[in-house]
């Protein structure tokens, strides 16, 4: 059992070279260890230059145990080290370990990051790379529909907002599963893709750029990383306030759209950030929730629709947008949204018959301060709601929009009424929230 007076478990940051990627007091460290925690491939690094008596534990599959374990040997007086790939304090083990046993009872020692190798090796500067991580479970290929709890999900939406990014991939998230993914979602055009695996192995292996198209039809050497970056700097699109026409919607001229300026007052009601979660009840043609996802890049929108014919238009808009945080259900709220999380907006633009149902559900599933909005083109559907929020004893007020918009006439020019729409914005109270 060691004596020393250093009685914190060093992190230790190691390259696929071995012991060559390390410090002298980095090796010092592990040469002098009672104990060390790592996973196999890591493990066998350092095996031939460890002590004797040195106990190598390896933690694959276990790593919410590592906490524990490293924390009982600290207690036992064993000089203890974690060893792990790079640098750890990037999408690597330490944080977690940090936030576990506090910064007196960790000393980090990193190495090289295999980005960075990556990087040295294309002769690429890289301060505008966002660095992004996929190095988790197994969440399967991506679907439309796919929510915040699938393991691709916040890689995709880093892809909608920067042009440049390192990605940290795994063995089930692999770079042609990246691709497949980009290719779904439209957006493939314009990226190249550089594979760099085996980092400081005897097969190291660099690809040239390629397309997306293309890393989608070929397999990689594990373990790799993925250099993702734009030809061309991205043209950001409009958030919201979209022209009518930019909608496909149900013919003829009457189809379930939420008018432009109707469109621009509900969103500014619903007090949108950029993490939001919103529900949108009754999504019609999609326009409310597609602009709110939009607005959203790092929130999402649960959607639903009891109309068929409606769910196609929605996804044909969906795909035009190329949205991906904005998942759809075919069904007849309240029915589904148990499964979805507490929102932080929610927006109802046809009810089915269950209007008071909905503002009571909508109530007692909005986080605290959250919004609820509501169109009303009925006096019926209008007091409705208004008793209903007065029963429930809700914040609210309302908006009457009475627009009308130009149009030719002969050589002239009129002025042509659209039907007025009632606005009832709800501010939630913390008693519902709790």
């Amino acid at each position: 059992m060691s004596n020393s007076l250093d009685n914190r478990c060093h992190i230790i940051g190691i390259l696929d070279s071995g012991i060559e990627s390390l410090t002298p007091v980095a090796l010092n460290h592990i040469q002098s260890a009672d104990l060390i925690y790592g996973a196999t491939r890591t493990l066998q690094l350092v095996a031939d230059a460890v002590a004797p008596l040195t106990e190598l534990k390896d933690f694959s599959g276990q790593i919410m145990q590592v906490g524990d374990w490293i924390e009982e040997a600290l207690e036992q007086g064993r000089k203890t080290v974690l060893l792990t790939t790079g640098d750890p304090l990037c999408h690597g083990i330490a944080p977690l370990m940090l936030k576990r046993l506090g910064a007196e009872q960790i000393e980090v020692i990193p190495t090289l990051s295999t980005l960075q190798v990556a990087f040295s090796r294309l002769g690429l500067a890289w301060q505008q790379f966002r660095i992004a991580s996929i190095h988790g479970g197994d969440s399967g290929e991506w679907h439309q529909n796919a929510t915040p709890n699938h393991g691709l999900y916040r890689l995709m939406q880093q892809i909608k907002q920067h042009d440049h990014l390192a990605i940290f991939t795994g063995p089930q998230n692999s770079p042609d599963r990246i691709a497949r993914m980009m290719l779904a979602v439209g957006e493939d055009q314009g990226w190249q893709m550089v594979v760099a695996a085996q980092l400081q192995q005897p097969d190291e292996a660099i690809s040239e750029p390629m397309t997306i198209g293309a890393a989608a039809q070929q397999t990689f050497a594990e373990p790799n990383v993925v250099i993702l970056w734009r030809k061309q700097p991205k043209v950001h699109p409009t958030l919201f306030g979209l022209d009518d026409t930019s909608y496909r919607q149900r013919k003829p001229d009457k189809g379930l759209i939420t008018k432009q300026e109707v469109r621009a007052v509900s969103l500014a009601k619903m007090q949108l950030r950029r993490n939001s979660v919103v529900w949108d009840i009754g999504a019609g043609s999609g326009s409310i929730g597609l602009e709110a996802a939009r607005i959203c890049s790092q929130g999402h929108v649960y959607a639903i629709e009891k109309n068929e014919a409606d769910l196609e238009i929605i996804e044909a808009n969906r795909k035009a947008m190329t949205v991906s945080n904005y998942s759809l259900t075919h069904g007849h709220a309240p029915a589904e949204t148990d499964r979805w999380p507490d929102a932080d907006a929610i927006f109802i633009g046809g009810s089915g018959g269950n209007l008071e149902v909905l503002i009571e559900l909508s109530l007692s599933r909005l986080k605290k301060g959250g919004r609820l909005v509501l169109n009303f083109i009925t006096l019926e559907n209008l007091t409705c709601a208004i008793e209903t929020l007065k029963e429930c004893g809700a914040e609210w007020e309302a908006t009457q929009l009475s627009i009308s918009r130009s149009k030719p006439i002969l050589d002239m020019v009129r002025m042509a009424a659209e039907n007025p729409v009632w606005i009832i914005s709800v501010k939630n109270r913390e008693k519902n929230a709790e």
